[in-house]
């Protein structure tokens, strides 16, 4: 199969899908593949790399989505990818398209077969594809909230971890998943009093586990507002596979929160799941709505590149690998990964979208 990887074009996304190391994999295998020029600069991969391992230079986007038959990118299609699209492309990438209504119908009217990685689901429900990032972005959220305490970026001016005669700053998390699960580990071993919102109890004991300094709670709304009013950093990692993420914090809440409080919405790519959420760029990454601070960027990840690169490619290698192989309908895991097949809206969570 002809395998093509095209330069990432959303704002500030410097991640590529395929590593030089994964390509000779794939060319290994017989499959022929094709990367636009300049696509892994920024993840630290020169074309020159990638040539030496077998792997064919597309000058520009339209000759690479002309060569090839599966596309395998990193994140969603914007504008500059969808006019390349076709019909006969199969094309496997983060989609998200629950909060995407536009983008759907437009790959809808492209009439592709889309498998997303965050729907890629093994029978036990984990989802391989989507950890990584996952994990990644969980890390992000804390570090990046604890910069925008400081008073020059608009926060209360509160260390988060504290230190002797000073309070410690507080973490309240919703969701005790892979990113929830690494926010609550990173926020707990800098010293901070976290807070996890979460329902399994199996998951409330992991967090409870992490230290001393880690309370695990079911969300119950009352509360919820109670940890909220005194909280610093509020991290909402919460997630329903392929579905828009439900709202767990209300304006009227943040009403009831500190000024210069910081929230980091990680759901932003399903909706997000604070009631205030918009999306947001690297470039331009906060707003502020009742005088907290937002951060909602939807490409956490692709702020570090390097490693998330490495990440990503060594978690869908092997289903890039069965994709190609042709008779990839018969695993499961891949087929409940599909989001639109053939120009039809095919995951059970998608279904009930208003186009």
């Amino acid at each position: 199969m002809r395998i093509g990887i095209p330069r990432e074009t959303k704002t500030l996304e410097g991640r590529v899908a395929l590593v030089p190391a994964a390509c000779a994999d794939l060319v290994r295998r017989g499959h022929e593949v094709w990367i636009e020029a300049q696509a892994g600069i920024k993840s630290g991969f020169s074309d020159a790399q990638y040539e030496a391992v077998g792997v064919n230079i597309a000058p520009d986007a339209a000759a690479l989505y002309e060569k090839g038959q599966m596309i395998v990118k990193v994140k969603e299609p914007i504008e500059g990818d969808l006019q390349h699209l076709r019909r006969d492309h199969l094309l496997f990438c983060y989609l998200h398209l629950a909060a995407e209504p536009a983008l759907t119908r437009r790959l809808l009217d492209i009439g592709l077969t889309g498998v997303a990685f965050e729907t890629v689901e093994l029978e036990d429900g984990a989802l391989p594809l989507l950890a990584p990032m996952s994990i990644i972005a969980g890390r992000i959220g804390v570090q990046v909230g604890t910069h925008l305490l400081h008073q020059p970026m608009g926060g209360k001016g509160k260390l988060l971890g504290g230190l002797p005669s000073t309070e410690r700053g507080k973490v309240v998390v919703f969701g005790a998943g892979m990113a929830g699960g690494n926010s609550a580990e990173l926020a707990a071993s800098g010293g901070a009093n976290v807070v996890v919102f979460e329902k399994r109890q199996d998951r409330m004991a992991q967090m409870m586990a992490l230290g001393a300094n880690v309370t695990a709670l079911y969300p119950y709304e009352d509360v919820v507002a109670r940890e909220l009013a005194t909280a610093d950093i509020v991290v909402g990692a919460v997630l329903v596979t392929g579905a828009r993420a439900p709202h767990v914090v209300t304006r009227e809440m943040l009403r009831g929160m500190q000024d210069g409080s910081v929230l980091v919405d990680i759901s932003v790519d399903q909706g997000g799941c604070f009631e205030t959420t918009r999306p947001t760029t690297w470039k331009e990454p906060t707003y502020t709505e009742e005088g907290i601070i937002h951060f909602a960027v939807t490409n956490m990840p692709g702020a570090v590149p390097q490693t998330s690169s490495q990440a990503i490619c060594a978690a869908i290698l092997p289903w890039v690998d069965k994709l190609a192989g042709g008779d990839w309908r018969g695993n499961q895991a891949l087929v409940r990964g599909i989001n639109l097949d053939a120009g039809q809206l095919v995951h059970p969570a998608l279904q009930g979208m208003s186009l």
